[in-house]
Formats: C-alpha cells, structure tokens, sequence
C-alpha cells in the first residue's frame, strides 16, 4: 500500500494554534489539490483528534473528480479511515455516514460498548482490532490493504503523522507552507509526539509548487 501524508501548516510548522482549533492556512488553489488527491486515492486517513475537532466528511467535493472516479469502476468517494485506538468517534460523525466505506482502527482497550456502538453505527462502518493499548498500525493497514485499499492518503493530524512515520509506513510527503506565523510551543506540530532522537526520516524533495499565497512541498521518504 502506497501513503502519501498530505498537510497544510504555517510558515513556522504549525497546523493549527495552542487552542488547537481551525486556523485558515491555505486557500481556493490548495483546497482545489487536495480534492484532486483525495479522488486519487482509495481511501483517507486521519486521527480521532481531527474527527473530534472539525467534523470532516473527508469526501470529495468536486462533481467533476466524483463522476471520473465512477467512470474508471470507483465509489463516488474514497473510503475513510480513522486511527481511534480508544473508540471514541462519536457515533453520529460526518465520516460514519453511508456516503463511503469507512474503517475505524481501534486497540483491544476500547471499551467494550464503544466498540458494539461503532458496529452498530451503519452497514458500512468497519471496526478493525489491532493492538493492546495502541492502535498497531502496520497491522492495522495490512488488514485495510487486504480489504483494496492500495492508495492511502493521511490528512492528520501531527499525532498520527508521526506515529505513521514512526512506523516507517510513509512514502510521500506533501505540505502547503502558508504564509501566517502561528507560534505556541502547545500549538500542534506536523509530526507531533515524542520525536525521533536519532536516526531521523529522511526525505528526498520531488517537487516546488507555488500555490494561492504559499508553496507545495513534495518529499518521498529515502530508504536506508
């Protein structure tokens, strides 16, 4: 399974301020990029933190890619993933409703009766166990993998990211640098965490777009 991780942060790093609430760091060009991978891609992925705090659907909003995913033998939308080790999407989020497939991967620590109620939530909501405390994600993905996904796009948040990279389960990196300073040493990061003390990701820089008031960043991770 191929991951692009996909962000968009301020010109200091931040995806969001300490209050960790939406902040507008790109725009019409940006949105318009993201769409375009989203149709590309058989499934997206964020953490429990960004259902919790935006709500996103995570579809696609362009008519035009919807009716080119249907042509080429794709659902109109990409399936959803949520990374949710304690099983706390609520029941009634935007991303469990019947508009595509999505699989929410929790650890054996979920309560039993988060779990039955994310079961219950709709014919094509699929919890998916893997790991004691925490979600473990390479098997996790494998199991998504099994299921069609080849093209998995991650969209946060900085927890997530990191933990993928952590992992070693990325292979492209895109960001939208925008053009705001957000500042805050408890404004969240694009790779949050506990941080790498040694032996650090590297990246190879693949491309240099600029875009509305900012520039897209395209890395794919160097293998040792």
């Amino acid at each position: 399974m191929y991951v692009t991780v996909n962000a968009a942060m301020s010109s200091d790093g931040k995806l969001s301020s300490r209050r960790r609430d939406q902040v507008a760091i790109s725009g019409p060009e940006d949105f318009a990029r993201v769409d375009r991978l989203r149709a590309d891609s058989d499934a997206v992925l964020v953490g429990v933190g960004t259902v919790l705090a935006d709500d996103p659907s995570l579809t696609v909003k362009d008519a035009d890619l919807v009716a080119t995913r249907q042509q080429r033998g794709d659902p109109p939308h990409p399936a959803r993933v949520v990374a949710d080790s304690r099983a706390r999407t609520p029941t009634d989020a935007a991303v469990l409703d019947d508009r595509a497939e999505t699989y929410v991967l929790v650890s054996e620590a979920a309560p039993a009766d988060r779990r039955d109620a994310l079961e219950a939530a709709g014919a094509g909501v699929h919890p998916i166990v893997a790991g004691g405390t925490r979600v473990d994600l390479p098997g996790a993905f494998d199991t998504v993998e099994a299921a069609g996904i080849e093209r998995l796009m991650v969209e946060g948040g900085g927890e997530v990211i990191f933990s993928l990279f952590e992992a070693g389960l990325v292979d492209e990196l895109s960001v939208f640098v925008g053009p705001l300073v957000i500042g805050g040493r408890e404004s969240p990061t694009l790779a949050d965490g506990a941080g790498f003390p040694d032996q650090f990701p590297a990246l190879v820089l693949e491309d240099v777009e600029r875009l509305d008031d900012g520039v897209v960043l395209s890395w794919v991770v160097d293998e040792p």
